[in-house]
C-alpha cells in the first residue's frame, strides 16, 4: 500500500478528515488511474480537481488548441495559453498544483482500438467530450474494457451526469440512454452557445463522482442527473439497461 508522507498527509487533510475517504481512501488515489477526454470546459474542472485531490496517474487526452473564444469558460487554461496544445497547457497547470501527480498529455486525436487498450490501463474514463460520435466511441471502449465511464455534457444552460459501470451487471451504458443510431442529438458550444459556469458544474459534479469511486467509494450508477441552470434546478432520472443494447447486451 502506497505511504503517505508528511508532505502529502497536510496536503490532503481535509480528504483524510472524512471518514469515508480517510487515509486509506488517500492511498487508494494515489495508486489510482484515471483518463480525462477532453480538456475543454468540461475537461478544465476535473483536471483541476483530479490533480489536486491527488489521483496518482492522469492521462488527459486532446487534439485541439486554445483559441481566445475558450477563455470564457476552460479555466485550466488562460491567455499565455493561446496557440498551445490543450492537452499540454492543461498537463502542465496540473503539475503546478500537485506536482506528485503523474500527467500524460495526449495530443492527438484517438481511434476506437488506442481508446480500448486506455481504457483498459486506467482505473477510470472521464468523458469530457462535446459531441455524440466521441461519447459512444468512449462509451464503447469503457464496455470493451470493463472500466467505469463518467460522462458529462454541457449546452446553453443545460447539463448532465451519469455514472456507468460495465463491472455491475445492471449498471447501463451510454449506448442505452443515447442509441447512436437515433435522431438525439447536441451541438458544439460554438453553435449554440453555454454558460461560462455551467461547464465547472457539470465537470465538479464528473470530478466527485470520480474521486469517490477511486477512493473506494461505491458510484450511484444508472442514474442520469439533469440540471438546468436558468431555473437553478436539478432532476434524476433512472436509466435501465437495454437487453438489447447494441454495446453492452453482451456483456
Amino acid at each position: 500500500m502506497t505511504e503517505l508522507n508528511d508532505q502529502a498527509l497536510l496536503r490532503y487533510s481535509r480528504h483524510i478528515l472524512l471518514p469515508e475517504i480517510d487515509i486509506a481512501g488517500q492511498q487508494r488515489l494515489s495508486r489510482a488511474r484515471a483518463l480525462i477526454v477532453g480538456a475543454g470546459g468540461l475537461g478544465s474542472p476535473v483536471a483541476l480537481y483530479l490533480a489536486s485531490a491527488g489521483v496518482g496517474r492522469i492521462s488527459i487526452a486532446d487534439d485541439d488548441v486554445v483559441e481566445l473564444s475558450n477563455l470564457q469558460r476552460q479555466i485550466v487554461h488562460d491567455s499565455g495559453s493561446l496557440g498551445r496544445l490543450k492537452a499540454e497547457s492543461a498537463a502542465d497547470r496540473m503539475r503546478g498544483i500537485n506536482p506528485e501527480v503523474a500527467v500524460t498529455a495526449l495530443t492527438r486525436r484517438l481511434g476506437l482500438a488506442e481508446l480500448e487498450q486506455l481504457a483498459a490501463s486506467h482505473d477510470l474514463v472521464l468523458d469530457c467530450s462535446d459531441n455524440f460520435a466521441t461519447r459512444h466511441a468512449v462509451n464503447r471502449a469503457c464496455v470493451a474494457a470493463g472500466t467505469p465511464l463518467v460522462s458529462g455534457a454541457a449546452v446553453r444552460f443545460s447539463g448532465q451526469l451519469a455514472v456507468f459501470d460495465p463491472r455491475d451487471a445492471a449498471s447501463p451504458c451510454y449506448h442505452c440512454l443515447f442509441p447512436d443510431e437515433g435522431e438525439a442529438g447536441d451541438g458544439p458550444c460554438a453553435t449554440f452557445g453555454v454558460l461560462s459556469p455551467l461547464v465547472g458544474v457539470i465537470g465538479s459534479l464528473q470530478a466527485v463522482e470520480a474521486v469517490k469511486l477511486l477512493a473506494g467509494i461505491a458510484p450511484r450508477v444508472g442514474w442520469l442527473t439533469l440540471y438546468d441552470g436558468l431555473a437553478g434546478e436539478f432532476r434524476q432520472i433512472k436509466v435501465p439497461r437495454d437487453p438489447g443494447c447494441g454495446v453492452c447486451a453482451a456483456r
